[in-house]
Order: structure tokens, then sequence, then C-alpha cells
């Protein structure tokens, strides 16, 4: 007999105003399938702002405040206080913000969460853009991206920072848990949430989840394209607990990168000097991560 690593339960309606594909929504489905009817979302302004529906209409079937852009960290710091004052210890709080309401826009309110050690779960679901207003780019953009701000043209103004490491940047706070995880990989995904819910204090989970719409892909093909993502090293699934590395998902030989870029218009743009630069640039980001694997497994700590 077959063990069912996914829950059957549902706390995510079938209806929403996501766009065809959306990776995003697979990211709350999972996400309430892991930890459970008994938790409280806050959402920031992003693309999960308006998906739930217009009111009286709701998708969730779970207590949902919607906050300013800004203010995801603080907003589950005062969820998690009022908690506390009323001796209700049984309710998960999660923060579910963009990359763009994280990394950029929410990063101090984060930072000053996680400084303070308040036990909730911050996620922030990576769709590597502003893609509820418009597709701008976000510090999560990856390199030689096309968004409607970097609009590449005759100028070549495509994405030219690297992705900005919020994993790295969260491990650096020193919190007990961190984790990476793909809406195409549920089982790792449903594992690693339920592992943060056991874990008393902040934790960031980072949810790669492709759009569609912004990316200029097929909204069949997202699931292929995490895969893909995670086979060529474009996006690592590990854990970091306590200091210590472990990638979850290790292949043993990464494909092209260019295996992953071609499914995607966004990148259609770049000349083959560009697209070499990137392949050697994941190849190295590759061997650092597995270089901290072997460290951190190796301490006594």
């Amino acid at each position: 007999m077959v063990k069912k690593t996914i829950p059957e339960e549902e706390y995510m309606n079938p209806g929403h105003v996501g766009c065809l594909g959306c990776g995003a929504c697979n990211a709350m489905r999972y996400t309430l399938k892991a930890l459970g009817p008994k938790t409280i979302v806050s959402i920031p302004a992003c693309c999960w702002a308006v998906m739930p529906g217009p009111f009286p209409l709701k998708t969730l079937e779970v207590p949902l405040l919607n906050t300013a852009f800004e203010t995801t960290g603080a907003s589950i710091s005062g969820i998690k206080a009022a908690l506390d004052a009323k001796g209700i210890t049984d309710v998960t709080v999660v923060g579910f913000a963009g990359d763009g309401g994280t990394a950029d826009i929410g990063i101090q309110a984060l930072s000053g969460m996680v400084e303070r050690g308040t036990d909730v779960i911050y996620i922030m679901y990576d769709n590597e853009a502003y893609m509820n207003t418009g597709i701008q780019r976000s510090s999560s953009t990856p390199v030689g991206a096309w968004t409607t701000t970097t609009p590449v043209g005759t100028n070549q103004e495509w994405k030219k920072q690297p992705k900005k490491n919020m994993m790295e940047i969260m491990v650096a706070h020193q919190i007990p848990y961190a984790a990476s995880v793909s809406v195409g990989y549920p089982e790792d995904m449903i594992k690693k949430l339920r592992k943060a819910q056991s874990i008393r204090g902040p934790k960031f989970i980072q949810i790669y989840a492709p759009c569609p719409t912004g990316w200029r892909m097929a909204p069949d093909k997202t699931i292929e394209i995490c895969r893909l993502a995670v086979a060529t090293g474009a996006y690592p699934m590990y854990e970091v607990e306590n200091g210590v590395y472990k990638i979850t998902r290790k292949p043993s030989e990464l494909k092209p990168l260019m295996e992953y870029l071609k499914l995607q218009g966004r990148f259609r743009h770049l000349p083959q000097e560009e697209l070499d630069a990137m392949q050697i640039e994941t190849t190295r980001a590759w061997k650092l991560l597995l270089k901290k694997e072997e460290f951190t497994q190796g301490l006594d700590i």
C-alpha cells in the first residue's frame, strides 16, 4: 500500500481570479494542506490580495487579513501577540507575501520580526517580479529577464543585477529554519512546511511559483519549468536548520541552463555571451551551495 504524503483535505475552494497556470495558486493550496485549518494568513498587496475574490465571495477556508504592502512582518507579529495574550497556542500564523513585498518593500518589517524571534512562518511566494501591478522588476527578478521596467528594446535594458538571495539573508539572521521549496514538488513542500510548523521561533519559506503571464510562457508548462529550474540549478531546493545546510533534491549532474531559459519568452532576447555568463554563474552558485552543505554537515553544532 502506497503511503499518501499529500493530504486530501482542501482549505482553498475551487474558483479564484488568478491567471491560467498560476504557480502562486498551487503555493497557497499546498501551504494550507500542510498547515491545516487552524491557520491565520496575513497577505499584503500582491497577486494573492485579489485572487481570493471580491467580498462577499471567498477562496480560502481560513481567517485572512489583508494588510499594507510593507507590513507583513509587523502584521503577523501583532496577530501572534494577540493570540499569546489570549492564551491560544494551537494556531499557526503565516505571512504570505510576494517577492516584491518581501525582498523589497517588506524587508524591513521582515527583518524586525525575525530579530524579535517571533514564532511565525513567513512565506515568500517567488514569481520573480511585481506581477499584480504589471510585471515590474523586483530585486528577485533574475539577471537577463525582460519586465515592463526592464523592457529590452534596442538599448538592451534587460535586468542587469543578480537575483537577491533571500534565503541567505534570512540564514544570516540566525533563524532556526529556512527552506526553499517549489510547487513542482508538493511532497517536499508539505514536508518542509510541517517541519517549520513544529519549530519554535521565526521560520522563512521561499516558494518557487512561476507566473506564465509575466514569464511569457505557456500556462501548461508551469510544473515542467519548476522541475527544470531544479534540474539546471536555477532554483536549488534546500533547507537550513540551525545553520546546517541540506540540499533536499540534488541532481547528479546539472542540465544545461538553456533547457530552462528557452521555455520563457522573458529571456528570448539574450545574446549568446549573456547566456554563457548566466550558465557560468549558475554552476558557480551550485558548487558553492554544495560546499556549504559539505562544510556544515561536518560540524558538531
